[in-house]
């Protein structure tokens, strides 16, 4: 879960508030909430800025993850502040505050990519990157103190499918405008090389189908827009109708619709349509890939979902990696499965690849850091090795100072004590840059 606060000149500004899961044995404790039936789950305690919420001056959703977005509707009575994002991430937020009652009582504002804004005290301009859901932004925060990179979730994809692409000179040229600190993502930092393109999938996933001689079922996440777009031309070519099984594939679905990000040759077909057809002509896409319980797949591993039933000699394929600590409830989950008789593809298995990771490895965490160039680094988003790791490259790409915390630390950026600021000439474009001086 991410929630991120800003202070500056009396004001502050939090980017993302998104939820987790809490994981089986864990006991949750304020911060767990049941709704209308669904599962707990778990967010950041808001007491901090709750108590000060006349200064909280927005709210930025740089994506539509749960784990971005997911807390609004369960905070933002506490905050009462304009929230600020994509048009994509409108649409899932929308949908999600609708059903809390809230819809008419969020201002929401919606930025196109590289725009810029005045929040308060922080000019934040929204930067284009790519990430396995549309519509994804870095930001730069910009204030008279120093500027501020915040890059959200990314990757460096040159062939992302749906949503905008990137351009390597964004970066740069912050680089040349200077950037006091640099707060990135962490998830991948331990995975050598570069990760794959979404586009690079096709030909995993449409061998898996194409060999398939029952129902075929992908689980994925159901935000990956590209992936589903894949998956649906994937069924035109082996001649098979696709339907999407769970809430939240058809709310994104529906959210890429009216985003104008669904192509519209991509036909979908009604779930309750499935278990009418021939069993070669059947390719559902359900939610579960992690296990969770009362999910898609779960029901189809139990037998006692509404639409169809899993039969021996099924496949289902497993577009999706496992999420740290989820692994045992994955394993249950396709044991249950192996028990009916229905062929299993991982993500391991698969001759060619069928699932790429939204989050950067390591060769695109030196890339980042070569073209921003922060005087400072900042982890975030991961467990305390993958932070540690990214710490370690950031110092290898020549940051001064990486600065690695736990939940709830509160950094000072600017202005730093025992240290003066001197602009000097510098860089084969002579334009102007920072220096940082000690004074002892």
């Amino acid at each position: 879960m991410n929630l991120n606060l800003y202070g500056h000149d009396g004001a502050w500004l939090m980017v993302d508030c998104g939820v987790t899961f809490p994981k089986p044995g864990r006991v949750a404790a304020d911060g767990t909430v049941h709704h209308r039936g669904e599962p707990p789950v778990q967010m950041a305690d808001p007491a901090f800025i709750a108590d000060r919420r006349d200064r909280l001056a927005g709210l930025i959703i740089t994506h539509g993850h749960e784990d971005h977005v997911g807390a609004v509707p369960y905070l933002w009575p506490l905050l009462q502040c304009p929230i600020y994002t994509s048009r994509f991430t409108a649409e899932i937020l929308k949908r999600k505050l609708a059903e809390f009652d809230l819809l008419h009582r969020v201002p929401i504002i919606e930025v196109d990519t590289g725009e810029c804004r005045q929040i308060g005290p922080f000019n934040v301009q929204w930067l284009a990157l790519t990430h396995s859901i549309p519509d994804p932004n870095a930001l730069m925060i910009r204030t008279g103190q120093g500027n501020i990179f915040h890059s959200g979730d990314w990757k460096l994809d040159d062939e992302p499918l749906v949503g905008h692409g990137y351009s390597p000179n964004t970066f740069t040229t912050l680089a040349r405008e200077g950037v006091a600190a640099m707060v990135c993502d962490s998830t991948n930092a331990t995975v050598p090389g570069h990760s794959i393109s979404e586009a690079t999938l096709h030909r995993g996933l449409s061998e898996a189908v194409a060999r398939a001689e029952g129902r075929v079922v992908v689980t994925c996440f159901g935000s990956n827009i590209a992936r589903l777009h894949t998956l649906a031309r994937i069924a035109r070519q082996t001649g098979r109708y696709m339907g999407l099984l769970g809430r939240s594939l058809v709310n994104m679905t529906n959210a890429a619709r009216a985003a104008g990000l669904w192509e519209s040759g991509d036909q979908l077909i009604q779930p309750s349509h499935l278990g009418y057809l021939p069993r070669h002509e059947v390719l559902a896409v359900a939610t579960g890939s992690q296990g969770e319980p009362r999910t898609a797949l779960r029901r189809l591993a139990a037998g006692n979902h509404p639409d169809f039933e899993l039969e021996a000699g099924d496949t289902v394929i497993f577009s999706a990696r496992a999420i740290p600590g989820n692994e045992e409830s994955i394993e249950a989950l396709i044991r249950n499965l192996k028990a009916l008789g229905v062929n299993v593809i991982t993500a391991e298995d698969a001759e060619w690849p069928i699932h790429a990771s939204g989050h950067p490895a390591q060769a695109e965490l030196a890339l980042m850091y070569q073209w921003i160039e922060p005087r400072i680094a900042i982890p975030v988003h991961g467990e305390a090795e993958h932070m540690e790791a990214h710490a370690d490259i950031a110092r290898s790409q020549g940051v001064p100072r990486a600065m690695v915390g736990r939940n709830g630390d509160l950094f000072m950026i600017r202005p730093v004590p025992g240290i003066r600021r001197q602009v000097v000439e510098t860089g084969r474009l002579g334009w102007q840059k920072e220096e940082l001086i000690r004074v002892d």
